[in-house]
């Protein structure tokens, strides 16, 4: 998994990851970088699951359990309605680092 950096930008924050879509669970590396959420699919994977958000397009992010039980669901709600969930351990560490960006 390699990923282009723009110019001046440093990574933050990196952990392994899922992203919930349509009930299926993608999973993958979650990367916090000084411009924008980067989310890299498996290499098993075809790539079509990658992802980049950038702060400006963050409407908001909040909690949500996984299976009713595990409190690590982050979910990244952007200004256009989409919800980018993902279980990632640490969620209120992530939360913090991104709502910093916004």
């Amino acid at each position: 998994m390699k990923i282009v950096m723009n110019p001046n930008e440093m990574v933050v924050k990196a952990a392994d990851s899922s992203l919930v879509s349509n009930g299926n669970e993608v999973k993958g590396k979650l990367i916090l970088t000084t411009q924008r959420i980067y989310f890299s699919s498996e290499a098993n994977g075809n790539g079509s699951d990658n992802l980049e958000i950038y702060p400006k397009d963050i409407e908001d992010v909040m909690f949500f359990k996984n299976r009713m039980l595990f409190s690590n669901g982050l979910n990244i709600i952007t200004r256009d309605g989409n919800q980018n969930k993902f279980l990632i351990k640490n969620r209120a560490n992530w939360s913090e680092l991104i709502v910093r960006m916004v």
